[in-house]
């Protein structure tokens, strides 16, 4: 295939019109050529980015140059709905039916709602579209998913679930949604695919086209995305770094690896299209970042929590067994000098440059000479000069001689052998003292700790002051690290109010945001604060829309559960990404789990005794894997118990409890509602699963809060 010229990436809105200075949720265009990404626009309409598009393309036409443009949204709908709407199969009829309907303002209102309706109307039942900003307008589209059977046509395409990809285009609101931007987009590739004869991939032959229309999504290389927004600071917009990133990626693929990802699309893509790179993720993640032959580890999977079939109640270790399997690092790599490596965790081996000691050297002050002597005295001559740490001796010592050497200096040719000082008399010409010695007496070996291109740090070790010692005493300086992990805390709840607040009836302090704050940093990982959300769905969208953009993990508290208000549960459930996982364990039974635009959301319990046994048990080790520096299990130590204590069996129980006079007392209430007894507490008491009946002196598991650090 002829390598393409030019990359554009191109990432629709279906949004009203935008400012006139950049901001995210628009319209951002990419161009990369040569592997180089050159520019990014932003348009404040789709009628500004369609003007832009088409002159681009007349443009790089004229210039002979060949152009592949791939759009963020589908390029077709599930089997069969193609002929519902216009009685054909072809996609291009559906493309033309919808330009011929779709109605678009230059300040954005169009009527895409109504053209929806009347799609929907074509169906049995409810119809497949859902999801509007009002409730009361548009009675042929339901508010919400719930009744919709699916029973006509597909929810998702191939395309989406051999990518994962987040949401289904019959989404039309609520994010992730990318429904809308097909009925806006696909009028938009008709009018440009007749207007510049381009031909559009899977449906048609593009070996020989100088214009290629393919549908992508980005979030194949979120991993990418991620660790350059990490970089580039809160001030950069995400979608600007998104298109020059993936603009990037596709211009930097060889021409027969792309002709390859081109061929390689199942039959149902000619009606349904595809996602051009699926199933490619780490390569295009290893082409996107800013330094070519880098790595950006594959995102998770939507379904990365689900729990097996018929699985209800959850126990501990099978939950942790879960997370273990299915979770793994998120984030990007980077190389840093030593100096800005402490408590980073290692993203490969580090291997070291030159053998420690490099030379083989003296471990004491003395006189140094060649083999050992036997039992008796000995007077050995002098030479002129000595070796010393740093000034090693130029010539060679002659048998039978001795030289002056000092602790940490290389051996001079001619000697493997030290007495120490305090062991001779000397005139300053003669040495003399008494045997044996053996060969090789107080000397050290060249290697004797660490060979060149051993491997002294392997990877994900969270580097320690000592690692940097090491590194550096074998010539390295600078070590390839994996971005700190950022987790997101948000709090939920209209009862919540800040500290130093007024705090009205019925309303509580948060405690869960500062406590889990604090534990993320002292995990070694980045806190980020994403603030409170009230019980309203639309604001706790907003907030995890923010948080997945700049986070790589969130831990929310409140809303974990299936009540009216539970709102974070609802939410994840709509992203068709949501697991709760009903655990055995006392406090903190259900843990909401699921993914938001590719952001792993933990959903711990409101209570801040849960909360934060919750996150000690599960979150951190999972949190350490992402991370990159594995699973990590608490250390435990078994103790004698302080305390009385009758269990029933079926679920594992934690205990807030302390270390007084070599055992464990436990704190005198386990309501869950007493956070004092956190701070009374310096680690759990791990009671089994099983039933237990424990007296003073039987031996428990005692976890101290310093074992869940990195």
């Amino acid at each position: 295939m002829t390598p393409f010229d030019t990359v554009l990436a191109v990432d629709w809105s279906a949004a009203k019109r935008k400012p006139q200075r950049p901001s995210k949720d628009a319209i951002w265009l990419g161009v990369a050529r040569g592997g180089t990404a050159e520019v990014q626009i932003y348009c404040r309409s789709r009628q500004e980015a369609e003007a832009w598009i088409s002159r681009f393309l007349e443009q790089e036409q004229a210039a002979g140059r060949r152009v592949l443009a791939a759009f963020d949204f589908p390029f077709g709908y599930p089997r069969g709905f193609a002929r519902r709407v216009t009685g054909s199969d072809d996609p291009f009829a559906l493309w033309q039916w919808l330009e011929e309907r779709i109605e678009d303002s230059d300040d954005g209102s169009n009527n895409r709602f109504e053209v929806a309706s009347e799609m929907n109307r074509l169906f049995a039942g409810a119809g497949p579209f859902w999801g509007k900003p009002d409730q009361t307008r548009w009675p042929d589209i339901p508010y919400r998913k719930a009744g919709i059977t699916y029973e006509d046509v597909a929810e998702r395409r191939s395309a989406d679930l051999a990518a994962k990809a987040a949401s289904s285009c019959f989404q039309l609101f609520f994010n992730p949604t990318v429904g809308s931007q097909v009925l806006m987009g696909l009028p938009v590739l008709q009018r440009l695919r007749r207007l510049h004869e381009a031909a559009v991939w899977p449906f048609e032959k593009v070996a020989a086209a100088q214009t290629v229309f393919a549908e992508v999504w980005p979030g194949l290389i979120e991993p990418a995305v991620k660790a350059a927004m990490a970089l580039a600071g809160p001030e950069e917009i995400r979608d600007r770094v998104q298109m020059r990133l993936l603009s990037q990626a596709l211009s930097r693929l060889p021409a027969e690896e792309l002709s390859e990802m081109l061929a390689a699309v199942p039959e149902e893509a000619q009606e349904e299209a595809w996602i051009l790179g699926t199933g490619h993720d780490d390569r295009l993640n290893a082409l996107a970042l800013d330094e070519p032959g880098g790595l950006a580890p594959p995102p998770l999977s939507n379904d990365c929590f689900a729990l097996p079939a018929g699985v209800d109640w959850t126990p501990v270790d099978d939950a942790l067994a879960l997370l273990r399997d299915r979770l793994g690092p998120v984030t990007g790599i980077e190389t840093v000098p030593l100096a800005d490596a402490l408590g980073r965790v290692l993203a490969e081996d580090a291997v070291s440059k030159r053998s420690n000691p490099p030379l083989p050297n003296t471990a004491v002050d003395g006189y140094g000479f060649a083999g050992g002597r036997a039992e008796g005295p000995h007077v050995l001559p002098l030479v002129d000069g000595r070796a010393a740490a740093g000034v090693p001796y130029a010539g060679a010592v002659p048998p039978g001689s001795a030289i002056r050497v000092l602790t940490g200096a290389a051996l001079p040719d001619g000697v493997d052998t030290v007495i120490l000082e305090e062991d001779v008399n000397t005139d300053g010409t003669r040495v003399a003292f008494n045997g044996p010695l053996k060969q090789g007496a107080n000397t050290r070996k060249a290697g004797e700790d660490v060979s060149a291109g051993e491997v002294i740090l392997p990877a994900g070790r969270v580097i320690t002051p000592a690692d940097l010692a090491l590194a550096s005493a074998t010539g390295l300086a600078e070590l390839t690290v994996r971005m700190p992990l950022r987790v997101g805390v948000l709090s939920t709840g209209d009862e919540l109010v800040e500290p130093g607040e007024a705090a009205g009836k019925g309303q509580i302090f948060d405690a869960n945001r500062p406590m889990l704050l604090a534990l993320i940093r002292q995990l070694g990982f980045v806190p980020v604060d994403l603030g409170k959300a009230a019980d309203d769905r639309a604001a706790l969208r907003a907030h995890l829309d923010g948080a997945a953009a700049q986070t790589d993990v969130i831990l929310t508290s409140g809303g974990a559960s299936a009540g009216d208000e539970d709102h974070m549960s609802a939410l994840l459930r709509e992203a068709g990404a949501m697991q709760e996982w009903r655990i055995a364990l006392k406090p903190g039974r259900p843990l909401a789990l699921g993914m938001w635009q590719g952001t792993p959301v933990f959903g711990l319990p409101g209570n801040p005794v849960a909360a934060l046994v919750c996150t000690l048990i599960f979150a951190r080790p999972a949190m350490g894997l992402m991370a990159g520096a594995g699973w990590q299990a608490p250390q435990a130590f078994e103790v004698p118990a302080a305390f009385e204590k009758r269990k029933k069996p079926g679920r594992r129980e934690y205990l807030r409890a302390r270390m007084r006079d070599g055992k464990a007392e436990a704190f005198k209430s386990e309501g869950s509602g007493r956070i004092s007894g956190l701070s009374w507490a310096e680690g759990l008491v791990e009671l089994g699963d099983g039933a237990a009946d424990i007296k003073p002196g039987d031996p428990v598991r005692f976890i101290p809060y310093g074992s869940f650090s990195m």
